[in-house]
């Protein structure tokens, strides 16, 4: 009783203490959250690795919205998500090259490198025992502790050497879809009750099949479910620099720390439902829209409700619907357009096409309710996020819910590491320190003699 009413007690002096106004934020020229005040990123960096497009300036140096561009070193994401889907192959291991290293392989390299993958994707029988003994509900805290306990394992874990970075991190993203799947079988056994299956990952397929494998078995996928995996890993691999995950990667690695620390802290930060667990959102949302509209085909019907929910009056009284809207893209979020091609593909194969025709006039309806709202509709247009059809794919493939943060974990391990690497090979390194304006009154000290 005296804990509680202790926590009760400083938990209401912070209400007092921690306050900030946010006036304060422009009195003091603050970039809160590091976004100018026409929501651009604060430029904090430089990078080779990735760039995210989504509007430019014009001559008197307004923004304008453009289709949006996701460069990995320079090259765009649809040139190598379409090539791959020409010839029906994979090519998230074509990508993991490409960003790690800045150039794309050629067969030969590329056979070499998914081999040193596979060979290196199963996991030391302590980490499997420590998985087990963990019986974790939240997976993204089983996968954080468990790159930790990596530390151990390896002869040179603090080494920053660029060949033992690129060891470490090669071995890191063969590693995430085995410590993921293991993860997620045992939590099924232990909290669900289930049959308990540890598979050994396949050395003579994709990162993708593999992990379908590890999930489900052999049988229990399609080789659509598997261009379909392979897709969203290619569109979430990477991001830019000022992604918080990335950024957190990067602010750590800074100081010089270790690679398992540096990686533990981003899946911490990816976590957050404002980040990785977005689509968690879009997903129960979507779900109460299909309890409660009607007639799925009906624009009115649900252009009524989403107004109620715009109006806070429906739903979760946010204000918000999820899956819209992005603080970079405007007229078009390119892993939205991508993965929106193929979930089509794959609702035809599920027999899930009216879940997916449903999904996409949320869509238009959602642009145009929001759109109908804005003063200024040629600076500040809005577009789909991946997040609104990431969800429904890993849905229609057959993946649980647990592993849909995981997922996007597994994917963008690949960034993290490229970010890490470039930001320990400048030649002029430095710890990534900003500055805060305290704004607290001055307080005199009183002997506690005297409180």
């Amino acid at each position: 009783m005296k804990n509680e009413f202790m926590i009760y007690k400083l938990s209401e002096t912070v209400k007092v203490t921690a306050k900030i106004e946010t006036a304060l934020f422009e009195q003091f020229n603050v970039k809160r959250g590091l976004r100018n005040n026409d929501h651009t990123g604060v430029l904090v960096g430089l990078t080779k690795i990735g760039d995210v497009l989504g509007y430019q300036r014009d001559h008197d140096g307004a923004l304008q919205a453009i289709a949006g561009k996701l460069l990995y070193r320079g090259i765009d994401i649809e040139e190598l998500v379409h090539s791959a889907q020409r010839s029906k192959a994979t090519a998230f291991e074509e990508v993991i090259y490409l960003l790690l290293s800045g150039v794309l392989p050629d067969k030969e390299e590329l056979t070499q490198f998914s081999s040193i993958l596979n060979e290196s994707m199963d996991l030391e029988k302590q980490t499997k025992m420590s998985i087990i003994e963990l019986e974790g509900q939240d997976i993204m805290n089983i996968l954080a502790r468990t790159v930790l306990e990596m530390y151990t394992f390896d002869e040179s874990p603090d080494s920053l050497d660029r060949d033992n970075l690129m060891r470490q991190s090669l071995d890191l993203i063969a590693k995430f879809p085995a410590i993921i799947a293991y993860a997620y079988n045992i939590l099924r056994h232990s909290a669900k009750g289930e049959s308990l299956h540890i598979r050994h990952p396949n050395a003579n397929v994709s990162i993708a099949e593999n992990f379908l494998y590890m999930m489900k078995g052999h049988q229990h996928y399609t080789a659509l479910d598997v261009l379909v995996l392979d897709l969203a890993l290619i569109i979430h691999a990477e991001h830019g620099g000022g992604n918080n995950s990335t950024f957190t990667v990067r602010v750590t690695s800074s100081t010089g720390t270790d690679t398992y620390s540096a990686i533990a802290a981003g899946i911490g930060s990816l976590k957050g439902p404002k980040h990785g667990g977005a689509n968690l959102q879009v997903c129960e949302m979507i779900d109460h829209l299909k309890a409660v509209i009607q007639d799925w085909q009906s624009r009115d019907e649900i252009d009524d409700y989403l107004q109620k929910m715009l109006n806070k009056q429906a739903y979760d009284r946010s204000g918000l619907i999820y899956g819209i809207g992005h603080a970079v893209y405007t007229i078009s979020d390119p892993r939205a357009v991508l993965l929106k091609e193929m979930a089509r593909e794959l609702a035809i194969e599920k027999q899930r096409l009216a879940e997916f025709e449903f999904i996409t006039l949320i869509e238009a309806c959602t642009i145009d309710a929001i759109m109908s709202r804005k003063a200024d509709k040629v600076k500040q247009r809005i577009c789909a996020n991946v997040d609104l059809y990431s969800g429904f794919v890993y849905d229609m493939i057959g993946l649980p819910r647990e592993v849909y943060t995981p997922l996007f974990a597994m994917s963008r391990i690949v960034g993290w590491c490229a970010h890490r690497i470039e930001e320990l090979n400048f030649d002029d390194k430095r710890i990534i320190r900003p500055a805060y304006q305290n704004v607290g009154d001055l307080a005199v000290f009183t002997r506690i003699e005297d409180r």
